[in-house]
């Protein structure tokens, strides 16, 4: 069931993502060749920890993993999503996607962002650039009378046009009071098909964009989602709400940006 949200919980929502706008720009602060994703994780936890909210990431079941151990998710080169956080050192040339979560005030923040380290082929800096143009297309679709399937068009029709792959095993989503709700967001699909948006929904748009083919497995730590030909990919995540007749983009990436500057 979807669940439209009000004016408040919009608010409550925004604050939420808003946090998780900060913790990635705190990130992006020691993002560079010689740091561990565990050092990135670490300071995640206490920066959320010390703003009053609670990672929601950590403790998340898998049947086939265990619980997720880590604040964020951190993935790197080939891996799409859910890498673990671990000793393993960021090296020059690498890119790494900080998937991050909050629980504030009981609404849920999402949001992703995938940074470069050090000097990043310009191979790769296209692979991210496409891939972040390709969300904030499809947030542009995000309007009153559109469905979800003009969302994942905007997406795939970018990206492969480009030559890249977008991948099918995993979706954006609904959120709100739970990390996950209905309905689902996925980053293909038709124009004019699936639900029809209007104003209250709140979703994460989430483009998973590969260098190479499209399809991924699961590593044996249950989580981890790879490239089957081990090309890297590219990992993008606003939450929006739809808002006033518009879409309202509740997380944001200013930090991470003013940080940055102009990478790609």
């Amino acid at each position: 069931m979807v669940y439209l949200k009000t004016e408040e919980e919009i608010e409550l929502l925004r604050q939420a993502n808003l946090l998780v706008g900060k913790t990635l720009g705190e990130i992006a602060k020691i993002i560079k060749p010689g740091v561990t994703t565990k050092q990135i994780s670490d300071l995640a936890d206490t920066f959320i920890r010390d703003n009053g909210a609670v990672p929601t990431f950590k403790g998340v079941p898998n049947p086939y993993g265990g619980p997720f151990p880590s604040a964020v998710c951190c993935s790197v080169n080939e891996q799409v999503v859910h890498g673990i956080p671990n000793d393993r050192v960021l090296e020059d040339g690498d890119i790494v996607s900080v998937d991050c979560g909050t629980l504030l005030n009981g609404f849920n923040g999402d949001s992703c962002y995938t940074f470069c380290v050090g000097e990043v082929s310009d191979d790769v800096k296209a692979l991210l650039k496409t891939t972040k143009e390709s969300l904030y297309l499809a947030i542009q679709t995000a309007v009153p009378g559109h469905r979800l399937g003009d969302i994942g068009y905007a997406v795939q029709s970018h990206c492969e046009a480009q030559g890249y792959g977008v991948v099918r095993e995993l979706v954006g989503h609904g959120i709100g009071r739970e990390m996950h709700e209905e309905p689902m967001v996925p980053n293909y699909g038709r124009r004019g098909n699936g639900m029809k948006i209007v104003n209250g929904l709140c979703i994460a748009i989430e483009p998973m964009i590969t260098m190479g083919k499209h399809d991924v497995y699961i590593d044996n730590d249950g989580w981890t989602v790879i490239t089957k030909d081990g090309k890297p990919a590219a990992h993008f995540e606003h939450t929006i709400a739809i808002h006033n007749g518009a879409p309202d983009i509740l997380s944001s990436f200013e930090e991470v940006e003013a940080i940055e500057e102009k990478l790609y």
